[in-house]
């Protein structure tokens, strides 16, 4: 059994509410994510972690996947905070720009792929 991912109960309504409005980008990389699509891994969209919610988890990889769109232009130094504090539960976190999802997705695809391939390779 794995560690348990502390995070707050109230956020499960509100990840709820993003999951069903996701961005465009969000829908393109979650297409290409779900149903283990990525070397049999599993992840979840909209997850919440510590009192935040991240666009994307895997749970056995310890990674999240960020999209980071219009909303984040102005909170560097909050997604700075809130990436610390998540990566202090031993979690990678990866940032792509919606722009990157949209015009270049097999390269963000291959980018983590890559990243679990010579992470895990025990897995790949």
């Amino acid at each position: 059994m794995g560690t348990i991912i502390p995070y707050d109960p109230k956020l499960k309504q509100r990840a709820s509410y993003l999951r069903n409005h996701s961005t465009r980008a969000e829908i393109m990389l979650w297409n290409e994510l779900k149903g283990k699509k990525m070397l049999g891994y599993d992840f979840n969209r909209q997850k919440p972690i510590l009192n935040y919610i991240v666009d994307f988890f895997c749970m056995k990889l310890r990674l999240v996947i960020e999209i980071d769109g219009e909303s984040h232009d102005f909170k560097s130094e909050y997604d700075l905070v809130r990436q610390n504090n998540i990566e202090n539960l031993d979690i990678v976190v990866f940032r792509f720009s919606e722009k990157e999802v949209k015009k270049d997705i097999q390269s963000v695809l291959d980018s983590i792929r890559i990243w679990i391939e010579n992470k895990h390779p025990e897995f790949s």
